[in-house]
């Protein structure tokens, strides 16, 4: 008996941000390559957007995507983007 052959797919990985402070009602979602931003008041889902453009680019700097970069090299470069 033959068993189901199902595509290999490599693992990815991506960053998911979380605004948890909107009071305003506004759904705000953001997708980019390899992150998913969502929720958040105005501000902070703005200060999440630059984050993440600023991360990307760092990362593309280098011939990188977020999905090749390690935990720790993600969590320097939020850092450093944050200001």
């Amino acid at each position: 008996m033959k068993k189901n052959s199902q595509p290999t797919s490599q693992p990815s990985g991506g960053v998911l941000g979380l605004g948890l402070d909107a009071t305003d009602g506004h759904k705000r979602l953001t997708r980019g390559p390899d992150f998913l931003l969502a929720g958040g008041s105005e501000e902070t889902h703005a200060t999440m957007q630059e984050t993440m453009i600023k991360v990307t680019e760092k990362l593309g700097a280098k011939s990188k995507r977020i999905r090749d970069a390690s935990p720790d090299e993600l969590r320097d470069l939020i850092a450093e983007s944050r200001g």
